[in-house]
């Protein structure tokens, strides 16, 4: 029964401390998870854990392909629209410089005294007079 004497903790001496190297606990319950790029190609990431973990991440994906969809539909209006409104603009200049061609055409000294003289307006022989009054300083 030697064996199993009482030893007080106090009464033994210390044995010098050595560092001994800390061992990596490993759970169990936790697999090492491969990198993203492997579970792409292997197709876990279709599983229905890793889905309902990263729904949020998914959710966020999707909104911001709507987005940039919306946005090309969007730019391809507007450039629609800027096309639209050049093409009026073309044509809006282009009717206010045939206008205003003919309206020179027609203001020409030579047609006005054609159509005055139909009504009994003559062209004048006699210049012109300007009278000019001097005003008187006080």
């Amino acid at each position: 029964m030697k064996d199993n004497e009482y030893i007080d903790k106090d009464s033994i001496p210390e044995a010098p401390k050595t560092k001994e190297p800390k061992k990596k606990k490993q759970n169990s319950d936790k697999k090492p998870r491969p990198n993203a790029l492997i579970q792409i190609l292997n197709g876990e990431f279709l599983t229905k854990e890793f889905v309902l973990n990263n729904l949020n991440f998914i959710f966020f994906i999707i909104f911001l392909l709507l987005v940039l969809v919306a946005k090309g539909y969007y730019g391809k209006q507007l450039s629609k629209d800027a096309e639209k409104a050049q093409i009026e603009l073309n044509e809006l200049n282009s009717n206010y410089v045939e206008t205003k061609t003919k309206l020179e055409e027609e203001t020409r000294r030579y047609k006005l005294v054609e159509k005055l003289s139909k009504r009994g307006l003559n062209e004048t022989v006699n210049p012109t007079k300007v009278i000019r009054i001097r005003k008187k300083n006080k």
